[in-house]
């Protein structure tokens, strides 16, 4: 089994404590020299200025290919793709476009005033720029508001035909699972690469919360696993297992990219890759 490529999601920090850790979690992983990391919105776009500020640190101060978020919510259209040209300018040369998480407390995406109806407008607007790899969302399980069990499939395609060059999916927990979504987006003519996104479980009570949200659907054998490993005080060994097992099993099915969201914190991420036989580059410097 030959190593994969590997990318890793960051969040921007909103306190001093945050900030740390985001730094900490960018030292430890940036020596795997991964293809890409990406930076995201929190939801309603409300760390834009954060976001725009830890893609800029990152690219600077450690040399990683930075993809910045790029969001729908709470802007106009002038203003979003002011955001874009100043990512531009700032030497960014990758977007991750997606309508975005509701402000909190709204059920539901709402149009601003002026501003992007969907993620395919974004993909659009930011493909005429021709400044930017422009990457999207993709949803191995349906999407919460997917309406009909092709609406996943259907939407991607309708972004990458409005210029996107290839999709990160919401994280999963079964291998079958993303592989029958990428049979049925290649059936559908899709043939620009499709990136699993991998959720290492730091916490599963949290996760699986997050994955209700999400629509991510949970195995019954994976809840029972965890709540025995959570009783037995070997919840850490478990979720290295399973997320290195899932990685296998994709990369034994022919995949040869992982995109990890490492919630900002590390060490799990960093097990995982290593059972995955992905190494930190060792310079001359480290060893003089």
């Amino acid at each position: 089994m030959s190593a994969p490529d590997i990318s890793f999601e960051f969040f921007p920090p909103k306190s001093l404590d945050a900030s740390f850790r985001l730094w900490e979690t960018v030292q430890s992983l940036a020596p795997l020299n991964p293809n890409f990391v990406s930076v995201t919105y929190g939801a309603g776009g409300t760390t834009r200025a954060l976001t725009h500020d830890a893609v800029a640190a990152i690219s600077d101060h450690y040399g990683l290919n930075v993809a910045a978020h790029l969001t729908c919510i709470d802007a106009t259209r002038e203003e979003t793709l002011e955001i874009a040209r100043g990512y531009a300018e700032a030497g960014v040369t990758e977007i991750v476009a997606l309508r975005g998480d509701p402000p909190e407390g709204s059920k539901a995406f709402h149009q601003s005033a002026g501003g992007f109806a969907s993620s395919v407008e974004l993909v659009e607007a930011l493909a005429d720029m021709g400044k930017f790899h422009i990457r999207v969302g993709a949803y191995p399980d349906p999407h919460p508001e997917a309406k009909g069990t092709d609406a996943d499939v259907t939407w991607l395609k309708r972004k990458i035909d409005a210029g996107a060059g290839s999709a990160i999916t919401q994280f999963f927990f079964e291998a079958e699972t993303f592989f029958r979504f990428r049979d049925a987006c290649e059936k559908a003519g899709i043939d620009a690469p499709i990136i699993p996104g991998i959720l290492p479980i730091e916490n599963w009570t949290s996760v699986r919360k997050f994955a209700s949200r999400c629509g991510a659907s949970v195995p019954a054998w994976l809840n029972d696993a965890f709540e025995t490993a959570q009783r037995d005080g070997r919840e850490d060994l478990l979720a290295t297992a399973v997320a290195t097992e899932l990685c296998s099993d994709l990369i034994d099915g022919g995949v040869s990219d992982l995109h990890f969201y490492t919630l900002n914190r590390p060490d799990l991420t960093r097990k995982v890759c290593h059972a995955l036989g992905i190494a930190p580059e060792v310079s001359l410097r480290d060893v003089a």
